[in-house]
């Protein structure tokens, strides 16, 4: 069952921006079947973060999401560029949105955001030792922090107030850690 059933005939590309191209597939499905398959490729790695400090206090980002047209709680996240460590982009993402340094890091979970149509990877990483400065979102942000312990985290995800899913991901990781230490 590792074999791809899928036979792919032709590809072309629909759309193309800095951010993601978008190729539609003429395939044989695994039934035989003739048929299309639309695919996204994202052109960043999607970076997660969870700053955690001693006290077991973290801090989410609400933001208007566009594609959702709703409001959305998530842990501080972003883009990282192909070719720059993953980490370089966590550090400058996490100070960015929150005006937060870690001195502490370790990537805790890998995600396809959503692997039926698009190939995107989520690196999610847990970030401690915390120090605080002056929050510089980009220009297309607007923000607003919220420090949440990880507990509440943890239930605004059970009770579907968050539903990024990598903030889903990270945040039920990161909750089963905590466990296994307290």
């Amino acid at each position: 069952m590792n074999e791809n059933p899928w036979k792919k005939l032709s590809k072309k590309n629909i759309y193309d921006n800095p951010w993601i191209k978008v190729d539609e597939h003429q395939v044989l499905n695994p039934a035989g079947k003739e048929g299309i398959y639309g695919t996204v490729h994202f052109k960043h790695l999607a970076i997660g973060i969870i700053p955690l400090d001693q006290d077991g206090y973290s801090y989410l980002v609400g933001q208007y999401r566009f594609p959702l047209d709703t409001y959305s709680w998530e842990i501080p996240e972003g883009g990282g560029k192909l070719g720059i460590p993953p980490l370089d982009s966590a550090k400058r993402e996490l100070e960015e949105e929150t005006g937060i340094i870690a001195s502490k890091w370790t990537e805790i979970q890998r995600v396809h955001t959503s692997n039926s149509v698009t190939d995107e990877l989520g690196i999610i990483y847990l970030a401690e030792e915390l120090t605080y400065t002056e929050a510089n979102p980009d220009e297309d942000e607007e923000l607003e922090i919220k420090k949440v312990h990880w507990k509440e985290m943890l239930e605004m995800v059970v009770d579907g107030r968050i539903t990024d899913s990598l903030s889903v991901a990270g945040i039920f990781k990161l909750a089963r850690m905590l466990e296994k230490t307290h």
